[in-house]
């Protein structure tokens, strides 16, 4: 079947076409023309554009008519029907031969090679050849404004001025005024096989019925002319044996079906219908009165301002069986809206029914970037999931986006059918490109969308997703395409070496603009959210509350202890004219649990402890702490100052505040809080959760997720999970700083009469042998130090038979200052080893 249609929608890929009587169709990028097609296969081959290749946008406008022939009628998963078209010479005018060409004779063409003096158009006749002179195409070219010349594969309404050789050469012209004044007559023998949609025709009027009109033209054809198509202004004049202007709309040579339109827009050839503005697509309309009812078609309406609309049956109401015809007599008045516009009609299409009066979306210009949809699952395929967000609106979920996690087996998570929720990652109206994500911490953010690179002003936080992960860093995406840097020395609150090890493929992470340069769409981003406070940023307090509120989070101080408690040290602030009291809790004193109990044990009421750092407030005290890897996490700015700045994949130094049969909880710098599960404290099986954790340790945790809805943060502790890289280094420099520590609990040690800081490991000592126990250890005595409990198991007596009052020389293994228990061995391959001496110094 040939149609005459109308260029509604171009893509990169396809045609929107509209058709008569509010049909649509959709024309795919190989039903051009051979020659273009031949440029798609030669780009595919060597995987570069020709130079010749224009992209449809470059060739084609909306509004423009086109000669159309069906290729095939597809019927969807949904029930709807899709019409594929082509517009091929070669299909359109397959019923034409070169015998049969004359001058006069408008067909279709297309640009088949640029030449010197003009182009070389296939018309689609075998064995003739159409050639169109530079002359006769300036004008057109100038008017429809698509670059100095014509490009191949163009479809051109031509119009034959000679024929030569018996239609073996023919020239053509596109000139405006030639081709619209173009009228076709007997003299051009035109037959059923081959007439063309889009010829202008003198006809008459035959008979005049309610539903339309049969005309006679060219001698013997007949031609009907529908409601829809009768000129507006003239509908109710027509009388039998009237003469009038009609263009051909459509041919089905099979049916000998031949339909007409007296619209004006098409009486004269290359002529365009009218457009509808762009706002009234869409719009709700209260009134809209009946005109005529034809009801096996439908319903013409007038509109507000005095246009007319058709309703399809089947939209006007909510159901067949709901359906009353007397509620459509002329002059009745019902709401509706807007749902499409049928250029070839020239004719808006209305719908009655009340789902789409009140829906949200009816065109993909509806839909803006960041906002949220429902929709319901059509498919799932390898590249994502097809999700219908409403009638004729569909989307893609790339597989990236169907989850805040890489799903192996979507399968088992969706099926066919199901309700999800959606944002809108990307819309491009007129390629008909949606893209979604179903990525809750997307879906559910708070935060600016940012969508387009002069909206990334420095100090915006948003949300964005991870695209790349390399050594120099990670590339972060936003929404329309919009993606930015993030340096490697932004990417933490602490140095990441291997990024690729840290941050994976479509993690969503918080992320603040650093700079932005727009006309070069380049994005400089950093995922640390915290900045040192500034003038404006501290506390406001009352009166009341200012002795304590002077001091902020990660102040420095030194301190005098005033009285020792059982749970720690009240202290004073020293250089302070308030004499502010503070308290430092006992598991506070070192980042290591055994030190702090030791270092509470050797300090005395009046000592001075100096560089405490200010930790909280809360409750009646300051709190401070002396552990060193809190304070440089926070003097580094390895923090996070509120739940807002957490991000996932985050490593940070906290503390174990406490300990759960299912997990343990970390507090951090700042009082945020969260809870290592069970499964993630250890690398190792947990069977009890405090053999592996207590109260007060120091600890690195990877923040694993978070719920903003409940304000809820999930850790991980496992060693292979929250190394930064350098796990040797980070060893190292913590054995220093608990040897460091150590020294200085021996120093307080040392304070008076000898103690027990004599001993050290390593040191050859002699015992006096006091008793050996039944299960073969032995205890021992010695003379520089009273009070202490000296043992050696039965191994490290190794073979020596030892009576009480013995005495024997030993090697010191373990020395516990606050249980005042010294570990000895009696054994010879110690003793005879020449003592190392290790260097603390990093």
């Amino acid at each position: 079947m040939l149609l005459l249609g109308c260029v509604k929608e171009v893509s990169d890929y396809e045609l929107a076409v509209s058709l008569p009587n509010g049909l649509s169709g959709f024309v795919p990028v190989t039903q051009i023309s051979d020659a273009y097609s031949k440029l798609l296969t030669q780009q595919v081959a060597q995987g570069q554009v020709p130079e010749e290749l224009n992209s449809l946008p470059d060739l084609f406008s909306p509004g423009t008519l086109v000669r159309c022939v069906v290729t095939s009628i597809e019927k969807s998963d949904d029930g709807r029907r899709s019409v594929k078209l082509s517009i091929d010479p070669k299909k359109v005018n397959k019923g034409l031969n070169s015998t049969a060409l004359a001058a006069g004779m408008l067909l279709s063409g297309s640009v088949l090679s640029v030449e010197d003096h003009g182009y070389l158009i296939d018309i689609g006749v075998t064995g003739t050849h159409a050639f169109l002179p530079h002359q006769k195409a300036k004008n057109y070219i100038k008017a429809v404004k698509k670059g100095p010349g014509l490009k191949i594969g163009q479809n051109l309404n031509c119009l034959i001025v000679e024929v030569k050789n018996e239609g073996r050469v023919v020239c053509l012209s596109i000139d405006r005024s030639e081709v619209a004044a173009s009228i076709a007559t007997e003299r051009q023998s035109w037959a059923l096989s081959n007439l063309l949609p889009g010829l202008v025709v003198k006809a008459r009027v035959q008979k005049v019925a309610p539903l339309g009109m049969k005309l006679t033209f060219l001698s013997y054809f007949t031609g009907i002319v529908d409601f829809m198509h009768m000129d507006p202004e003239k509908s109710m004049s027509y009388s039998p044996d009237q003469v009038v202007k009609a263009c051909v709309l459509s041919v089905h040579a099979a049916s000998r079906a031949v339909r007409l339109t007296l619209r004006p827009p098409f009486l004269h050839a290359g002529g365009a219908p009218r457009q509808l503005p762009g706002p009234r697509l869409g719009a709700v309309l209260e009134e809209a009165t009946v005109k005529a009812f034809y009801k096996q078609f439908g319903a013409i309406f007038e509109l507000d301002d005095g246009t007319l609309a058709f309703a399809r049956l089947k939209h006007l109401s909510k159901t067949r069986k709901s359906f009353k015809p007397a509620a459509f007599k002329e002059g009745c008045k019902h709401k509706c809206r807007i749902i499409d516009y049928s250029l070839m009609d020239e004719m808006c299409i209305v719908s009655l029914k009340n789902q789409i009066i009140e829906a949200r979306f009816l065109q993909y210009q509806d839909i803006h970037t960041g906002d949220v949809v429902q929709g319901k699952v059509l498919s799932l395929k390898p590249i994502g999931m097809q999700v219908k967000v409403a009638d004729g609106i569909r989307g893609l979920v790339p597989s990236l986006h169907l989850s805040d996690v890489i799903l192996k087996q979507p399968e088992k998570k969706y099926s066919i059918g199901d309700e999800v929720k959606c944002r809108v990652l990307e819309c491009n109206p007129g390629g008909k490109k949606l893209i979604l994500t179903l990525k809750k911490s997307l879906v559910q953010s708070k935060l600016p969308v940012l969508s387009n690179y002069e909206d990334a002003k420095p100090g915006l936080i948003t949300h964005g997703f991870v695209v790349c992960a390399r050594e120099f860093g990670c590339i972060v995406k936003f929404y329309n395409d919009v993606k930015g840097l993030v340096p490697k020395n932004e990417l933490g609150s602490e140095p990441i070496s291997c990024p690729e090890k840290v941050f994976y493929e479509g993690q969503v992470l918080k992320v603040m603009v650093l700079k932005c340069e727009p006309q070069q769409e380049r994005l400089l981003l950093s995922f640390r959210l915290s900045s040192k406070p500034g003038p404006d940023d501290k506390w406001k307090s009352t009166p009341k509350e200012k002795q304590e509120m002077k001091y902020q989070i990660g102040e420095i101080v030194d301190v005098k202890i005033l009285k020792k408690k059982d749970n720690g040290l009240e202290v004073s602030i020293l250089e302070d004219e308030d004499n502010v009291v503070a308290w430092i809790p006992t598991l506070h004193l070192s980042d290591f649990v055994a030190t702090s109990k030791l270092l509470w044990h050797c300090l005395r009421e009046g000592d001075v402890l100096p560089r405490v750092m200010y930790l909280s407030d809360k409750g009646e005290h300051i709190i401070l702490s002396r552990k060193s890897a809190v304070i440089s996490a926070v003097q580094e700015e390895q923090v996070v100052r509120s739940f807002s700045e957490i991000q996932p994949g985050m490593m940070l130094t906290g503390y174990v505040r406490n300990v759960m049969p299912f997990g343990v909880f970390v507090e951090f710098p700042f009082g945020v809080t969260g809870l290592a599960p069970k499964v993630s404290m250890s690398d190792k099986f947990v069977t009890d959760t405090k053999d592996h954790f207590v109260v007060g340790q120091t600890v690195i945790a990877k923040v694993m997720s978070i719920d903003e809805e409940k304000q809820r943060v999930l850790l991980n502790l496992k060693v292979s999970e929250c190394s930064s890289g350098d796990s040797a280094a980070e060893s190292f420099a913590l054995l220093n700083q608990y040897f460091k520590e150590l020294k200085e609990n021996r120093d307080l040690l040392r304070r008076g009469e000898p103690s027990i800081c004599e001993l050290v490991p390593g040191k050859r000592v002699h015992l006096v042998v006091q008793d050996v126990r039944e299960d073969g250890s032995a205890l021992f005595s010695v003379s520089s130090v009273t009070g202490l409990t000296v043992t050696a198991t039965r191994y490290h007596l190794g073979d020596k038979k030892i009576a009480p009052g013995e005495k024997r020389k030993a090697l010191v293994l373990h020395v516990d200052a606050l249980t005042s228990e010294v570990h000895v061995s009696l054994r010879e391959e110690l003793l005879k080893q020449r003592p190392k001496r290790v260097s603390t110094r990093s």
